[in-house]
């Protein structure tokens, strides 16, 4: 094992930082960073969904399938319990005629979607009228992107948390060098993915605001 470009030591501001590139199959008995990576790489996938999913600037019947309904009988997908389609650009039905006792319950999640919406209820149907886009509404959405990309990165560094804890309880069993060598690529893991969420954002704000 050894380190590259630098040493620890060596490091300081305006210098390259080390890089290090370990063996998995070298340390398996201490981590798996193939696992580590993999659970990253998850949070990224997941701020990528949520984008996707709760931050469109247009409003299709997709963007409700997920809205979780609390009812008597537990959490279900909006979709499960309502039919969902779109009469026309301004408005989204929800026929809830399957599950009527489930009707207030499913307005209630909708309103409380955080989608800026005042959904109608007329019987088994709620309507649920569609505002037009206005800056302020651009602009809420890109507040959430940044919100959702701070709770992201949170999550992130327990990832990385964890995996330095589980490390260091091998410190015992190989030497200092390999334990600062694991360190330093889980950072780097973490500053890849940590990276890969600022682009998202950047992206996601550029998408809303124009």
């Amino acid at each position: 094992l050894t380190r590259q470009l630098a040493t620890k030591k060596a490091k300081g501001k305006g210098q390259a930082q080390a890089r290090v590139n370990i063996s998995a199959a070298l340390v398996e008995d201490i981590i798996n960073l193939e696992e580590t990576n993999e659970d990253m790489q998850a949070v990224v996938e997941a701020l990528k969904e949520d984008f996707s999913r709760n931050l469109n600037i247009r409003t299709s019947p997709g963007a409700f399938d997920h809205i979780i309904v609390v009812t008597k009988d537990g959490k279900f997908p909006l979709n499960q319990l309502g039919q969902i389609s779109q009469k026309s650009p301004q408005l989204i039905i929800v026929n809830m005629t399957n599950f009527p006792e489930s009707t207030a319950a499913a307005t209630k999640a909708i309103r409380e979607s955080g989608m800026n919406l005042n959904p109608e209820v007329d019987g088994t149907i709620i309507r649920i009228p569609i505002p037009k886009i206005t800056r302020e509404h651009r602009e809420s959405l890109a507040k959430l992107a940044k919100q959702s990309t701070n709770k992201s990165k949170d999550a992130l560094r327990k990832v990385r948390s964890k995996s330095v804890t589980q490390i260091k309880k091998s410190k015992n069993k190989v030497s200092e060098d390999t334990i600062w060598m694991l360190e330093k690529q889980i950072q780097q893991m973490a500053d890849s993915a940590a990276a890969e969420m600022d682009k998202l954002l950047a992206a996601k704000t550029k998408e809303l605001l124009g």
